[in-house]
């Protein structure tokens, strides 16, 4: 864990609540325009509109992941060249603009337990690995673009999720919690045998 620096700073866009935090650690995780289908959404804010706020966030976020891991959309990220294209493009920036500490890859989201560096605010660094990789994908051609519902529609859903990492039990947790994804997900007996994740890496 990094030594203690200033505060964060918080502010939210498109509903969801953020973190500037340059110099900490940060788990973040984004997704596939087609992963989280709009009518389960809105049903979902519906039922957890009675709870208070930072209930309805941590119950809204465990949701979420569970649908995530239901495979849920085109999953354009199964194609293995999809993924390597995600994966060269989170390890094109780790030492420059940002350290990666933990990431995985999945067929429909990505997981990163990331420290931003303080020229770089998190949301241009999570805007980046979207267009690159959006960019990269769209070259591929045909295949790609009717796994996305044709030629012009988004790759990714235009938000993200991120939760600046506490103390280092926080840490430890989200470190195991993106280890284990893809086996909680039933993809791999173990998190070495997932190729498109730092464990798989022997990070």
């Amino acid at each position: 864990m990094p030594a203690r620096t200033p505060a964060p700073n918080r502010w939210t866009c498109r509903h969801l609540p953020h973190v500037d935090a340059p110099g900490h650690f940060q788990h973040v995780a984004f997704h596939l325009a087609d992963s989280l289908p709009r009518a389960a959404l809105l049903r979902m804010e519906r039922d957890l509109a009675h709870l208070p706020a930072y209930q309805r966030s941590q119950t809204k976020a465990r949701r979420i992941e569970v649908m995530l891991d239901a495979g849920r959309g085109s999953c354009l990220l199964a194609q293995p060249t999809c993924a390597r294209i995600m994966v060269e493009t989170l390890l094109f920036g780790d030492g420059t603009r940002y350290q990666l500490h933990a990431w995985v890859v999945m067929p429909n989201h990505v997981h990163v337990l990331v420290r931003q560096d303080e020229n770089h605010p998190l949301s241009r660094i999570v805007q980046s690995w979207k267009r690159h990789s959006s960019r990269e994908i769209r070259r591929l051609g045909n295949d790609a673009n009717r796994q996305t519902a044709g030629p012009h529609a988004g790759i990714w859903q235009r938000d993200y999720w991120d939760r600046y990492i506490r103390n280092d039990r926080h840490f430890a947790a989200v470190e195991e919690y993106i280890r284990l994804n893809p086996v909680k997900a039933g993809l791999v007996p173990t998190p070495e045998d997932w190729p498109y994740g730092s464990a798989g890496r022997g990070e």
